[in-house]
């Protein structure tokens, strides 16, 4: 009996264009595949053992021909590339309509609303990279105190501040007055605080990042796993992503790594249970900012923490692995793109070298978790349990 499922999601490590990647702009998007081109390899020895080299090809990470992992490639249904839907798909939520999207920036029935409930006036307005944006009003915003508003091709309404100029409380409560302002039909995916510190020509933004999202508008696995008392840590943002519906214990990380040690502190402390952990620097610090290098070596750097799992699936847990969209650091966008994602699972359980082939829906994985735990069928996916298992 399965008593611990670890989900890892590596935001933004997509494999390779869906079908319908030009609706969304983005024919010929590979996050893995065009870093792995442009760093000239990638090596990931643990990672190629688990089965990644066998959902594409990836330059330096070789097709084993024995995994220890079950392995296959999940593409989306949902209509969206943003994080919140990818997650929300995973617990068995598909999202029918997309969040609406600005790329123009937010019209003046929304600024000029918020703008009057906090009082001053804002700078930007409209579609950027966070650093770049930073970097070309920081110095006007320290001047004014006016917050920075931003967007991306993503569902997002972002405020930036310097910490020295809107303390960072006081940023989370301009964030919470947006995301009152923001209701149909302007029902943006995630309200984002994104303060920074530094100089002119030096701004650094801080790990005190908040994600202000709106709440699954509907029944997730983690709202199952709850009412039957079966703990749910959610490591990372996933509290703010899920707004902690289904959500037994929220950790906050600064980075990576953090993520990474927190997550084996929660494995080490739960007998039973879900652990879900975001590790937000693939995408927030490398992919968009077109960074394949960083982004290889954060790679690296997981991969060489994998050990460290394994040795804990020996007690009887699953490790599952996967993304939740693409965010490929080497084309011109610096936002998300529509991409299939990888899918391995690792355990004493698991059979290895099971081919599961590519799934319709990241809600295959809540099928699973659903089937493991025994809280019911979900009314989205297809479990994968029996197909992987010795059970």
């Amino acid at each position: 009996m399965v008593k611990k499922v670890v989900l890892i999601t590596l935001d933004g490590l997509g494999i390779g264009e869906l079908p319908d990647a030009k609706e969304f702009g983005d024919e010929g998007s590979n996050t893995l595949g065009n870093m792995a081109t442009a760093v000239g390899g990638l090596k990931l020895p643990n990672l190629e053992r688990m089965g990644l080299g066998l959902l594409g090809n990836f330059k330096g990470i070789d097709k084993t021909k024995d995994p220890i992992a079950s392995y296959g490639i999940m593409a989306e249904a949902s209509k969206a590339k943003d994080t919140s839907t990818g997650h929300w798909e995973m617990m068995g939520l598909i999202i029918e309509r997309p969040f609406p999207l600005y790329p123009d920036g937010f019209p003046s029935e929304i600024i000029e609303v918020f703008e009057k409930a906090i009082g001053r006036k804002t700078l930007g307005n409209k579609a950027a990279s966070g650093t770049e944006i930073i970097r070309e009003l920081g110095e006007e915003h320290m001047r004014t105190g006016r917050p920075i508003v931003y967007t991306s091709a993503d569902s997002v309404f972002q405020i930036a501040a310097h910490e020295d100029v809107i303390p960072v409380e006081e940023l989370y409560s301009l964030c919470g007055i947006a995301r009152e302002i923001l209701k149909e039909p302007h029902n943006v995916g995630r309200v984002i605080a994104r303060p920074f510190t530094g100089i002119p020509d030096n701004f650094k933004r801080t790990p005190r990042r908040k994600d202000y999202s709106l709440p699954p508008p509907g029944e997730t696995v983690l709202d199952r796993l709850k009412e039957k008392n079966i703990p749910v840590v959610g490591i990372g943002k996933i509290g703010d992503i899920f707004v902690g519906k289904g959500i037994s214990e929220a950790v906050h990380t600064e980075n990576n790594q953090d993520g990474v040690e927190k997550t084996i502190e929660a494995m080490r402390k739960t007998d039973k249970g879900l652990i879900l952990t975001n590790l937000v620097d693939f995408d927030m610090v490398y992919g968009h900012r077109n960074d394949p290098g960083g982004f290889a070596k954060a790679l690296s750097d997981f991969d060489k923490n994998l050990p460290r799992f394994f040795q804990d699936m020996k007690n009887g847990g699953i490790l599952i692995i996967t993304a939740d969209h693409g965010c490929d650091p080497t084309t011109q966008s610096t936002d998300h793109s529509r991409e299939y994602v990888p899918l391995l699972i690792y355990g004493k359980k698991i059979k290895a070298g099971i081919n599961l082939g590519i799934r319709n829906t990241f809600a295959d994985i809540g099928a699973t978790i659903s089937e493991i735990f025994d809280v019911g069928k979900t009314r989205t996916g297809e479990s994968f349990l029996k197909e992987i298992t010795h059970l």
